[in-house]
């Protein structure tokens, strides 16, 4: 589950720091018929405001009243939606840094104590995260271990576990 929104990778003009935070602060802009509007982004560094582009020259008729509505009130969910829309990444050339702004609920004990456990994990949001490393903390173990018992065949799943992961998957642990 995201604890708070990620910090944004992209380059700062003013001091050449590489991470920005989010303001949850929008820009709307309308000349006559048309509508731009900026997420705004803080470097993390010197403070310098950056803008990600959400809409640009749109026929203000063809936007939603209700997001209309959203973007005026500075809406932290819309903040939160838009930074993980890829279409607003990839328009804007960022990616988002994830590390410290999620954490893992178990609903359950930390150490599996049964012979063979079916596990399946959930996404609350596009986090990418490594499996081994969802795996290691859900369950207690070292990262090592967790890499052991896949070599072992112990730790099976559908999905291939090296690399990074942001959908839901189901892993089997035998001991």
């Amino acid at each position: 589950m995201p604890t708070c929104l990620p910090l944004v990778r992209r380059r700062c003009h003013t001091c050449a720091s590489g991470r920005f935070r989010a303001s949850g602060k929008f820009r709307v802009n309308a000349n006559h018929k048309l509508i731009d509007v900026w997420l705004l982004v803080l470097c993390a560094v010197c403070g310098e405001t950056a803008k990600l582009t959400v809409l640009e020259r749109v026929n203000v008729r063809s936007v939603r009243p209700e997001l209309l509505d959203r973007l005026h009130d500075n809406d932290l969910g819309l903040t939160a939606e838009l930074l993980q829309d890829p279409v607003v990444q990839r328009r804007n050339r960022v990616a988002l840094d994830w590390d410290d702004a999620w954490r893992l609920d178990t609903g359950g004990p930390a150490r599996p104590d049964r012979e063979v456990m079916e596990v399946s994990v959930r996404f609350a949001a596009r986090i990418p995260v490594r499996p081994v490393r969802l795996i290691a903390e859900g369950c207690g173990l070292a990262r090592a271990e967790v890499e052991r018992l896949i070599t072992e065949g112990k730790l099976v799943s559908a999905v291939r576990l090296s690399g990074r992961l942001s959908g839901d998957f189901t892993f089997t642990l035998k001991r």
